[in-house]
């Protein structure tokens, strides 16, 4: 190895190779820190998230619904956790949806439907599904009587704890059974959260109720709500609307949003107001109803499109023959035996199915209607179509 002097400064050859290898190990340490500080880094963030995984793991096991007697606990895989999982509980009362129970828990929301349905000190009111009676209380508050009619003797328990030595307990008439089934008594006002799972039934229960009531204050699935109030050409006009206002002046009150319930519906609420026509409109409501299902099975097709289809021309001509055998007499032997030979004569069946098509073009003509389109069509022009129908022998029932 070979070692220069020059003016008190020593140079090797391999110097540079031994600066060069300096400047790497330094590099090569800076490496090492940089990487052992991003794995702390990693194993901290993984031990955050096994630590947050088990937190959350922990609430969901302790997460149950309180009932009464404790605290029932959910296991996701279950069929018994599914159907857990679809009840709410409130003051140890589980909820169940499947009997449509959804406890309108707002209380600003109650003090408007019972100030929009116009209940009087005098009246009788009637309430479907009263619940844990929260639109009850009110109402006793208002009402001389209150009927309530529910189905789950749970519920009925409670009704009768809330009003037990209180001034209402005289005032409440608790009858327990099936709306659809049981007899209903005489009431001036009805006013209701009811069970969207019989909203139609239920209603025309109601309209057909006599004597008559002053009005009923009823709360629908919204959906339900707008199709039953809506209007001749509006898009919700359907079967459900023309049927509700023969009968009734139907009016929007209230939009209810979901979170006003316990536990809340999937969809939200409307509130309408329903007074009986007084007095009712005199027509065959079977007529009426077999009319408005073929006119609003495609209601935005003509009326001629519809009546002159074979389906609808074979229904007729059926109908037409049962209302002619009614009528000459069914207790004459010879009339029967002609009625079933024109029912069964294939030439004959046909000379009657083109008779009742001569008859339906006839009606079609008058006023216009073969043009007209049942989605712009007001009960008038149905009832005024039915009567021309009825006149020429056509009839909707057999």
């Amino acid at each position: 190895m070979c070692i220069l002097f020059f003016g008190g400064i020593f140079w090797r050859p391999f110097t540079r190779k031994r600066i060069h290898g300096s400047f790497s190990e330094e590099k090569s340490r800076q490496h090492k820190s940089r990487s052992h500080s991003l794995s702390l880094s990693l194993s901290l963030s993984l031990f955050s998230l096994s630590v947050l995984s088990e937190v959350i793991k922990a609430r969901k096991m302790n997460n149950g619904l309180r009932v009464a007697g404790g605290v029932a606990k959910k296991n996701g895989g279950s069929k018994a956790a599914k159907d857990m999982s679809t009840r709410a509980a409130y003051q140890g009362i589980q909820f169940l949806k499947s009997y449509g129970q959804h406890i309108l828990k707002n209380p600003a929301i109650v003090d408007s439907i019972i100030q929009k349905s116009g209940a009087k000190s005098t009246d009788v009111a009637l309430e479907i599904g009263p619940g844990t009676g929260n639109l009850t209380m009110k109402l006793l508050e208002t009402c001389k009587k209150v009927v309530a009619i529910e189905y789950d003797a749970r519920m009925v328990l409670e009704l009768q704890r809330r009003v037990q030595g209180s001034p209402y307990q005289s005032k409440l008439e608790i009858i327990q059974g099936d709306f659809m089934k049981v007899e209903l008594p005489y009431f001036d006002v009805c006013v209701a959260n009811v069970p969207y799972q019989i909203s139609s039934p239920l209603t025309f229960k109601l309209l057909s109720h006599r004597p008559q009531f002053r009005s009923a204050t009823l709360m629908f699935q919204r959906e339900f709500a707008m199709r039953m109030v809506a209007k001749a050409g509006d898009a919700q006009y359907c079967r459900l609307a023309v049927n509700t206002q023969l009968l009734a002046k139907t009016q929007h009150i209230l939009k209810v949003g979901k979170n006003n319930f316990r536990p809340p519906p999937k969809v939200d609420s409307s509130v309408v107001r329903i007074e009986p026509r007084k007095p009712p409109v005199q027509v065959n409501f079977r007529e009426w109803d077999g009319l408005i299902r073929l006119c609003f099975g495609r209601k935005n097709k003509t009326l001629g499109g519809i009546f002159r289809t074979k389906t609808v021309l074979e229904l007729l001509t059926k109908n037409y023959l049962t209302f002619k055998a009614v009528k000459v007499n069914l207790l004459d032997d010879d009339a029967m035996e002609l009625a079933e030979e024109e029912a069964n004569n294939k030439e004959k069946r046909q000379e009657v199915k083109d008779h009742v098509k001569e008859l339906i073009e006839k009606v079609l003509n008058t006023n216009g209607y073969v043009e007209m389109r049942s989605s712009k069509m007001t009960q008038d022009d149905f009832l005024q179509l039915l009567a021309v129908f009825n006149e020429h022998g056509i009839h909707f029932v057999g």
